[in-house]
């Protein structure tokens, strides 16, 4: 599955202290933006079948041509919290961050061609 991190699957990688019963705690975003130079959000939910069909597609998509940007995924329906400090309200949605600098985002309506171009341009200019 690429280099994802599910909140539910964390107990294998290193950001397990993050979890706090089932709540993740508030800094979380913050921590990841810290531990990841460049790191692709999205948040979703299972009920969104949009959200359900493009998830494998943008791991496939990171995973074989940007080998060092880290996939996130927030399962609104089971992490409201996240999803509402966050000020995510339509799913999907994405958020792209470079150096821990919001560079890129889209909800509810966008292209993958075109949020695939979006990101090769950003990675091209951040990796020089």
């Amino acid at each position: 599955m690429g280099n994802g991190f599910y909140p539910d699957e964390w107990a294998n990688v290193e950001l397990k202290h993050l979890m706090q019963g089932s709540t993740l705690k508030q800094q979380t975003m913050d921590e990841l933006k810290a531990a990841h130079p460049a790191l692709f959000v999205l948040f979703g939910g299972i009920h969104c079948g949009v959200c359900q069909v493009i998830k494998p597609k943008l791991e496939t998509l990171l995973s074989k041509n940007f080998p060092d940007i880290a996939f996130v995924y927030f399962d609104c329906e089971q992490h409201p919290d996240i999803c509402g400090q966050s000020r995510v309200f339509s799913l999907p949605t994405i958020r792209f961050f470079l150096e821990g600098q919001l560079s890129l985002e889209k909800s509810r309506v966008f292209s993958l061609k075109e949020l695939a171009q979006d990101i090769d341009r950003l990675y091209r200019l951040w990796h020089q």
